[in-house]
């Protein structure tokens, strides 16, 4: 190897080193110092719910048998403190499974979701509760109208959402996050993935379901999630992190390079949003 290759590596790997400290300390410095709240559906955490005596909706199962990351976890890999209390397979409404059939075994709603990460995050003074170790509640993405098991009903009974049925789902985000707000706290919220990054008949014929949204239902929801959420909750963050989506082959859940930029542009927002403040 001669001088001038020598000269050129080395000039490489202080560039690298450079730029790799300067981006740890970018990651470091968009962590915020309390702990995160996370409530939602399978994007937020990957297992379904289990009662102390293992019955829960779908068996308790968990995506791709425990083989997935969800956002919990990629959040926690850049090393965000997460109290998450969401369930894969949430609706904002508490429902039964109907997957094959209906039993009795239910999801949280979630507004009991965020119940539960309160308590978590509860600080005690000598008169009793004294507020909330947090500041941020990431909402995830529900099940709401996506397909035939988010209904709580026989899937034969079931049909896609009307536009009334569709501003009811959204009118259940609205109050979640409007609760949030007046907890002194800020509602994250992510923009809907592109339908065209999805394969919503695969998932359907994965899941075992009689029909799952198509592209353009899908789509024209997820317009209207993010309308309303500009409109009527304007102190929220609204984010877009789902942009570049690739789905782990299921149709719907994102991979880990998918949700791993997820979590990045979640906490870049909650930074920004802090040095607002």
């Amino acid at each position: 190897m001669n001088l001038n290759t020598r000269f050129i590596r080395y000039c490489v790997l202080l560039i690298a080193s450079m730029f790799a400290s300067g981006t740890y300390a970018f990651h470091f410095s968009l962590l915020p110092e309390k702990p995160l709240i996370l409530i939602g559906a399978s994007y937020a955490n990957g297992n379904t719910p289990l009662q102390q005596d293992l019955q829960g909706p779908l068996f308790g199962i968990s995506v791709g048998a425990g083989d997935y990351v969800d956002l919990g976890m990629a959040l926690t890999r850049y090393g965000a403190k997460v109290r998450n209390e969401g369930q894969a397979g949430a609706t904002t409404f508490s429902r039964i499974t109907c997957n094959p059939v209906c039993g009795t075994a239910t999801w949280d709603s979630y507004s009991t979701q965020l119940q539960r990460a309160l308590r978590r995050v509860t600080i005690f003074g000598a008169n009793g509760p004294a507020g909330y170790n947090a500041d941020y509640v990431i909402i995830s993405l529900s099940n709401d109208c996506l397909h035939s098991d988010s209904f709580g009903l026989d899937q034969a009974l079931t049909s896609p959402c009307s536009l009334a049925e569709q501003y009811a789902a959204l009118d259940r985000v609205i109050v979640l996050g409007q609760e949030v707000l007046d907890l002194g706290m800020t509602p994250v919220f992510a923009r809907y993935p592109s339908a065209d990054d999805l394969d919503l008949p695969l998932f359907a014929q994965l899941s075992g379901l009689i029909w799952a949204m198509t592209n353009e239902q899908y789509d024209a929801f997820g317009e209207l999630y993010a309308a309303r959420i500009r409109q009527e909750l304007p102190d929220a963050i609204l984010v877009n992190a789902w942009k570049h989506f690739t789905h782990r082959g299921d149709g719907v859940h994102p991979d880990e390079a998918t949700v791993t930029r997820a979590a990045y542009q979640i906490l870049r927002a909650i930074y920004w949003n802090q040095k607002q403040q």
